[in-house]
């Protein structure tokens, strides 16, 4: 399962484009269409899925890399996999499936994502899993920062370490690092962007942020009177444009 990578050869893909390729080849990352991070799937096509999450977050984590001179291959191919063990429905979907499994250790999307990678994938003849590289999935273990605590470890994530050695205690790779603020910008940013086409607040109601506030400011002053929705495009870039410049200086 957790031998040395196997692939094609020769290849001219390097091993993080190859982990990249085999998550978004894989059925795990396919599903991610049908779950939601705050609405359920059935409210609107307007309203970002796991799925689309996930390609903004490796957009971002791209971008970031590449200014930063650090592998984009790799902060992509760890943002892409770091949500394929979200549940349905959201938090709400995870909080009733932690409740259900309670008896057997309860549940949590971190350890699922790393049995999906390492075990529930069955598609290729020579391994379980998607056999991914060690940083890629370092990085996937550890995109929240370093493991200190040993006693709250999960099953799924000793055993990958116990085969790997995935160096649990030290800070995670530069590239894993980027994906998880990458990660942060775009549900950041995006909530904004789902919030306002659900009609959950008005634009006005979050005018008073200061970096909504002087966002909105320039584009009335660059482009007057805009109808809602295309306020709300530029609003959410230029939010992504500041978090980002703020993390890259």
């Amino acid at each position: 399962m957790l031998d040395e990578q196997e692939h094609n050869s020769p290849t001219s893909r390097t091993p993080f484009q190859r982990d990249r390729d085999r998550i978004i080849h894989s059925g795990a990352f396919r599903r991610l269409k049908h779950k939601t991070q705050v609405f359920v799937y059935h409210e609107g096509d307007y309203f970002r899925t796991r799925l689309t999450h996930s390609l903004e977050v490796a957009q971002i984590a791209r971008s970031m890399a590449r200014a930063l001179g650090l592998n984009d291959d790799l902060a992509e191919a760890v943002a892409l996999a770091h949500d394929l063990g979200h549940t349905p429905f959201g938090h709400a979907g995870e909080d009733a499936l932690d409740r259900l499994m309670a008896d057997h250790g309860g549940f949590d999307h971190n350890e699922q994502t790393v049995r999906v990678l390492t075990q529930l994938e069955q598609r290729y003849a020579g391994f379980n899993g998607l056999n991914l590289s060690w940083e890629t999935l370092e990085g996937v273990v550890k995109h929240h920062g370093a493991i200190k605590d040993r006693s709250s470890l999960r099953p799924a994530i000793i055993a990958v370490d116990k085969a790997m050695d995935l160096q649990l205690e030290a800070h995670s790779s530069a590239e894993a690092q980027l994906a998880n603020l990458a990660d942060d910008i775009a549900y950041l940013s995006h909530d904004f962007d789902d919030a306002l086409r659900a009609e959950l607040f008005h634009i006005d109601d979050i005018r008073s942020l200061p970096q909504v506030g002087k966002a909105l400011a320039d584009i009335e002053s660059r482009h007057g009177k805009l109808e809602l929705g295309r306020v709300t495009h530029e609003l959410v870039r230029r939010l992504i444009s500041v978090f980002v410049e703020d993390m890259l200086t």
